[in-house]
C-alpha cells in the first residue's frame, strides 16, 4: 500500500496530459513507454497462480502503442468474447451519440418514449424516472429489474414499465441491467434501429470493429446491458478512443464533454476503500481506485483506462474473483509505471515475450487410455432427465480421435476431445445455445474419464466426469463459473 501512495503521489506531481495519439499505433516496448516488463512478467505469473485457467485476453498500451498483448490458447485474437456487463459501456455511447444529434436529451421521461406501453394510472415515481437515471442506475427500483421483465406477455419494455418503482428516482444506486435495457429500446424508438445497427457508422466503423454479434430480446431490441460479442482489440480500441476524449483519427467520434461525463461520479454506491465496486458510478461506467475508470462485465470482462498513465487495459477471463484480477492490475501493472522511459531492459523483455507466446489453459490431466475405454467405445448411454437436456451420450475413446457424441432434442453433437491439446468443435450449452468448444480430456481414474470444453468466445467452460459402473453410467457436471451454483446435478444414464 506504501508503495502505491508513493507511485500516486509522484504521478501527482507529474501528471502529463495523454499524448492524443489518434489510434493505436502498433507496437513498441514497455521499457520505451515507461512500463517495466518484470511488472507485466509478475502480473500474468501472479494470475496464473493465484487464479489458474482464468485470463483468457489482455492487451496492454500506452501512449497509444501496444507494449504487451496475451491470449490462453484456446482464446485468440480473432475470436470474439462476451462482453456480459462491459456492453453497457458500449450503450451508453449510443446514448451520448443520439445526445449530440439531438434526438434525445437526459432530461427526457422514460415513459414518453412508450406511450403505448405505459400502465394505468403510473406512478409519480415511474413518471419522474429520465434517461440520467436509466444511465446512473438510480432508476428507484429496490433490486435489478433485468430477470423480472423477461416473460412479460407485452414485451420487456412492457414488463420494466409495469414494476414498481419503491424509491424516487435520483435518490438511491442499484445496479440494473434493465435500466440500460431501456436504453437500447430508446435508441432503437427515435432512430428505426437496433442499438448494434445505430453504432456500426458511427462508432465501430470507425474504430475499424467488424459487424458484432449482440443479444437480443423475443421483440429484437439489443439486450444492451449484456450480449455484445467483440475481440479484445476492439475493448483496446474502445479504451483509447475514451482515453483520447473521443478523438480518433483526428475526427471527434464522441463529444468530449459526454466522455468527460459518462466516466465522472455521478452516482455514490458505497464507501469500502478496498472495494472497485464502491468508488461511485458514472455513465455506465465504473469509478475505480487510483483515478482509474473502467467498463466491466460478469467474470472478468475488462476495459481500464488509465488517464494519468496515458494507458489503457483490456482483459476477457472467466473469474470468480474479480476483485483479485484488479488487485493483481494495481499490485503490478500500475505499480510498475512511471512517467519517462526506462532503460532498455533485454533480459526482462525476453523473459515477458517468451511467457506471452507460450500462454495456454491447462488440459485435463490423467491417462490417455484406459482398457474401460475399449469396452465402452460405441455405445450409446440412455440419460434420464436433466438439466442439460442430453438425451443419450456416446463414446468412442479408443485410438487417437476420441469424441464424445451428445444427443439433444435428436440432434446429435460429436465433440472431438484431444489430450493434452485442446481440439475445436460445436456443443450446445444450456443458456448459451451452440457454441464453439475447445476440449480436452483424460482418464484421471480406471472407471473415470474428465472431459473439459471451453466455449472460448465467453468466459465459460464446462467440466464432465463421466463415471462408469457396469451397464450404469454417473455425470458430474461443473461449470467453471456462472450466475448459480457451479456444480450441477448429478446425472444418469442407463447402457442401451
Amino acid at each position: 500500500m506504501k508503495k502505491l501512495l508513493i507511485l500516486f503521489l509522484a504521478f501527482s506531481c507529474n501528471v502529463k496530459e495523454p499524448v492524443q495519439k489518434t489510434e493505436l499505433l502498433g507496437k513498441s516496448t514497455p521499457e520505451a513507454e515507461g512500463i517495466s516488463s518484470e511488472a507485466i512478467l509478475n502480473f500474468v505469473e501472479s494470475a496464473e497462480k493465484e487464479q489458474p485457467n482464468a485470463l483468457h485476453s489482455f492487451i496492454l498500451a500506452r501512449h497509444g502503442k501496444i507494449v504487451a498483448e496475451g491470449w490462453w490458447d484456446p482464446y485468440n485474437p480473432d475470436s470474439p468474447h462476451l462482453l456480459y456487463s462491459l456492453s453497457k459501456s458500449f450503450t451508453s455511447t449510443a446514448i451520448g451519440l443520439a445526445v449530440n444529434e439531438e434526438l434525445i436529451t437526459l432530461d427526457d421521461q422514460i415513459i414518453s418514449f412508450f406511450p403505448d406501453k405505459v400502465p394505468e394510472n403510473p406512478s409519480e415515481n415511474l413518471k419522474a424516472m429520465r434517461i440520467r437515471d436509466l444511465l446512473r442506475m438510480t432508476t428507484g427500483h429496490a433490486t435489478d429489474s433485468y430477470r423480472r421483465i423477461q416473460g412479460h406477455p407485452d414485451g420487456w419494455v412492457a414488463g420494466f414499465l409495469s414494476l414498481p418503482v419503491e424509491h424516487k428516482p435520483g435518490t438511491i444506486f442499484i445496479y440494473n441491467t434493465g435500466a440500460t435495457y431501456m436504453l437500447s429500446a430508446i435508441i432503437q424508438q427515435v432512430t428505426g434501429k437496433k442499438l448494434v445497427e445505430y453504432l456500426q457508422p458511427k462508432l465501430f466503423d470507425p474504430l475499424d470493429i467488424k459487424p458484432p454479434q449482440w443479444q437480443s430480446d423475443p421483440d429484437g431490441i439489443n439486450v444492451g446491458g449484456t450480449g455484445l460479442f467483440v475481440t479484445t482489440m476492439d475493448i483496446a480500441k474502445f479504451g483509447q478512443l475514451y482515453l483520447q476524449k473521443g478523438n480518433w483519427k483526428g475526427q471527434q467520434i464522441l463529444p468530449e464533454t459526454w466522455v468527460e461525463e459518462a466516466t465522472s461520479l455521478q452516482a455514490s454506491n458505497g464507501s469500502n476503500p478496498e472495494s472497485d465496486w464502491d468508488q461511485g458510478y458514472g455513465y455506465q461506467f465504473w469509478r475505480s481506485r487510483n483515478n482509474v475508470y473502467r467498463g466491466d462485465g460478469a467474470f472478468g470482462q475488462y476495459c481500464i483506462v488509465m488517464p494519468e498513465q496515458d494507458a489503457v487495459l483490456a482483459i476477457t477471463s472467466g473469474s470468480s474473483d474479480m476483485q483479485g484480477i484488479l488487485n493483481l492490475v494495481w499490485n503490478n501493472i500500475l505499480a510498475g509505471m512511471y512517467p519517462d522511459a526506462l532503460p532498455a531492459n533485454q533480459e526482462a523483455l525476453s523473459a515477458l515475450n517468451d511467457k506471452l507466446k507460450d500462454l495456454a489453459i491447462s488440459t485435463v490431466d490423467g491417462q490417455e487410455n484406459a482398457e474401460l475405454g475399449n469396452e465402452i467405445s460405441g455405445k450409446t448411454y440412455k440419460i434420464e432427465e436433466n438439466q442439460q437436456q442430453i438425451d443419450e451420450i456416446s463414446f468412442n475413446l479408443n485410438g487417437n480421435e476420441k469424441v464424445i457424441t451428445l444427443t439433444i432434442e435428436g440432434n446429435d453433437q460429436e465433440i472431438p476431445i484431444g489430450y493434452h491439446t485442446m481440439l475445436k468443435g460445436q456443443m450446445n450449452i444450456a443458456r448459451l445455445g451452440n457454441v464453439a468448444v475447445a476440449s480436452s480430456g483424460a482418464w484421471t481414474s480406471e472407471n473415470t474419464y474428465r472431459a473439459t470444453m471451453y466455449n472460448y468466445e465467453s468466459p465459460h467452460a464446462i467440466t464432465f466426469d463421466f463415471t462408469f459402473d457396469k451397464d450404469k453410467l454417473f455425470i458430474d457436471t461443473k461449470y467453471n463459473v456462472t450466475f448459480g451454483g457451479s456444480n450441477q446435478p448429478q446425472m444418469k444414464g442407463t447402457l442401451e
